[in-house]
C-alpha cells in the first residue's frame, strides 16, 4: 500500500506540470503577438529536463538497489523529489523552474527502478501480474489527479505556483515512513536461493548484456518505448490542444474545466484498463504463454484509430473517442511491467528495470513533448503531432505481438531457479 501511495504522488507531481503549462507559458513567454515564437518547444523542455535526469540516474540507483537496502534508497528519493516539487512552486524564472524539474527527476530515479523489485520479491509469477497492475494503477490515477489538482489548486491559489507548494508535504511524510519498512528477501518468490541471488549481485556490468539476449526483454522495451512516447506526448499536450479546440472562451476557467474532463477520462479509463489488463493476462496465461504481450499488443492496435478520431470528432464526442483510445492504450501497463519482472533474474532485476527506464524515456517521453511542440510551432497545427503519437502506438503494438512467442521460454528460465538466464 505504501508503494502504491508513493507511486500515486509520483505521477501527481509529474502531471501537475502538464495541467498548468499554459499558465507557465503565459508568465514566462507572453501571449499574443508578443509571445516567444518557440514557447511551446520551451515548455516541452520542462518535461524533458525531468525525464533526462530520471533516465540517466535510474541505472545508477538500479545498481544500488541490487546491492543495498532498497527501502532506504526509496525513502531518500521520495524526500528529494518532494522538496524539488515544492521548490518548483517558488521559481520566479524559467531557468529556476527548469533546474527544479531536474532535481525532481533525480529523486524519482531513486524510486522508479527499485519499487517494482520489492513487490516482485513478495509475490510469485502466478499472482505477480495482478499485484503489479494494482501498483501501476497509480499511473493513470495519479496522472488524472495531477490534472485535476493542478487545475483546481491553481484556480484557488490564483496562480500556477500553488499546486507545487501544496503537494510537497504529503510526499515528505511518505518518504519518512519508508525508513521503518522491513526489507524482503531477494528472489524468495521466484524460488531462487538467497545465496545465488547474493552471488549474482556481484556480477560485473558486462554480464547485464544477458538482457540483450533475452528477446522478451528486448521486444518489451521497444513496445514500452513507443507507448511511453505516445502517453508522454498526449498527456502533456492534450489539455492545451483541447483548450484550443473545445468551444468556449479561453482563460483559467476553461483550462480548469478541460483539465477536469481529461483528468476524469484518464482516471476512469486508466484505472479500469490497468486492472483489467493485469487480470486478463493472468487468466489467459495458462492457455497462451505470451498472454501478457498479446493483451498489450492488441490493446495498442485498437487504441491508435481512436486517438486519431479524437482530433476530428466534435465535442463532446471527441472526449468519448479519447476515452476509448486511452483505455486500450493503458491496458498493457500492468502486463508489460510484469514481463520485466518475470524475465529477469532477481539478482539483476532492479538494474533491468533501470535499463528499461533509461531506454524508454530516452527514446520516448523525453523527446515527444518538445518534438510535438516544435511541430506545432512550425506548422501551426497539432494534428501532425498527434499523428506521430498514433504511429508510435501502432509500432508498439506490433513489437509486443512479435515478442509473444518468446515469453514463456524466457519466463521459465528465471522462475524456479533462474540458473538458465544467468548461464547464457
Amino acid at each position: 500500500m505504501l508503494l502504491l501511495l508513493i507511486n500515486l504522488f509520483n505521477y501527481i507531481d509529474r502531471y501537475i506540470l502538464a495541467a498548468v503549462a499554459p499558465e507557465i507559458g503565459e508568465e514566462f513567454f507572453g501571449v499574443g503577438e508578443g509571445a516567444d515564437p518557440a514557447a511551446n518547444f520551451k515548455l516541452g523542455l520542462l518535461s524533458t529536463a525531468f525525464l533526462v535526469t530520471y533516465m540517466v540516474a535510474a541505472p545508477v540507483f538500479g545498481w544500488m538497489g541490487d546491492r543495498w537496502r532498497r527501502w532506504v534508497i526509496i525513502g531518500l528519493g521520495v524526500i528529494a523529489w518532494s522538496l524539488a516539487t515544492g521548490a518548483s512552486g517558488i521559481a520566479w524564472t524559467f531557468g529556476m523552474l527548469l533546474a527544479c524539474r531536474v532535481f525532481v527527476g533525480l529523486g524519482e530515479a531513486a524510486y522508479g527502478p527499485i519499487a517494482p523489485t520489492v513487490i516482485s520479491d513478495l509475490y510469485p509469477v502466478s499472482k505477480r501480474g495482478a499485484v503489479l497492475s494494482w501498483f501501476y494503477v497509480a499511473i493513470p490515477v495519479g496522472s488524472a489527479l495531477g490534472y485535476l489538482l493542478g487545475g483546481v489548486l491553481a484556480k484557488a491559489w490564483g496562480s500556477w505556483h500553488g499546486p507545487f507548494i501544496i503537494m510537497m508535504a504529503p510526499g515528505l511524510a511518505l518518504g519518512v515512513v519508508c525508513f521503518f519498512m522491513r526489507e524482503p528477501a531477494r528472489g524468495l518468490a521466484d524460488g531462487v536461493a538467497d545465496a545465488k541471488v547474493e552471488a549474482s549481485r556481484k556480477m560485473r556490468l558486462r554480464d547485464c548484456a544477458v538482457l540483450a539476449r533475452t528477446p522478451s526483454f528486448v521486444y518489451n522495451t521497444v513496445g514500452m518505448t513507443a507507448m511511453t512516447f505516445a502517453v508522454g506526448g498526449i498527456g502533456y499536450w492534450m489539455p492545451k490542444f483541447a483548450s484550443e479546440r473545445a468551444p468556449g472562451e479561453m482563460g483559467m476557467e476553461k483550462l480548469a474545466h478541460v483539465n477536469m474532463v481529461f483528468g476524469a477520462i484518464t482516471v476512469v479509463a486508466g484505472l479500469t484498463a490497468t486492472i483489467a489488463g493485469g487480470y486478463l493476462a493472468d487468466r489467459l496465461r495458462a492457455r497462451w504463454g505470451g498472454s501478457y504481450f498479446l493483451v498489450s499488443g492488441i490493446g495498442m492496435l485498437i487504441s491508435a484509430p481512436f486517438v486519431v478520431l479524437s482530433l476530428y470528432a466534435p465535442y463532446p464526442m471527441a472526449w468519448w473517442m479519447m476515452f476509448i483510445g486511452m483505455f486500450f492504450l493503458f491496458i498493457g501497463t500492468g502486463p508489460t511491467n510484469t514481463v520485466l519482472a518475470n524475465v529477469t533474474h532477481p539478482g539483476i532485476r532492479a538494474s533491468a528495470f533501470a535499463i528499461n527506464i533509461f531506454l524508454i524515456h530516452t527514446l520516448g517521453d523525453a523527446i515527444s513533448p518538445p518534438l510535438m511542440g516544435w511541430i506545432k510551432d512550425r506548422t501551426g497545427s497539432w494534428d501532425i503531432s498527434f499523428f506521430v503519437c498514433a504511429g508510435m502506438i501502432v509500432a508498439g503494438g506490433i513489437a509486443w505481438m512479435l515478442g509473444a512467442r518468446y515469453l514463456k521460454r524466457d519466463t521459465d528460465r528465471v522462475s524456479g531457479g533462474g540458473e538458465g538466464q544467468m548461464a547464457r
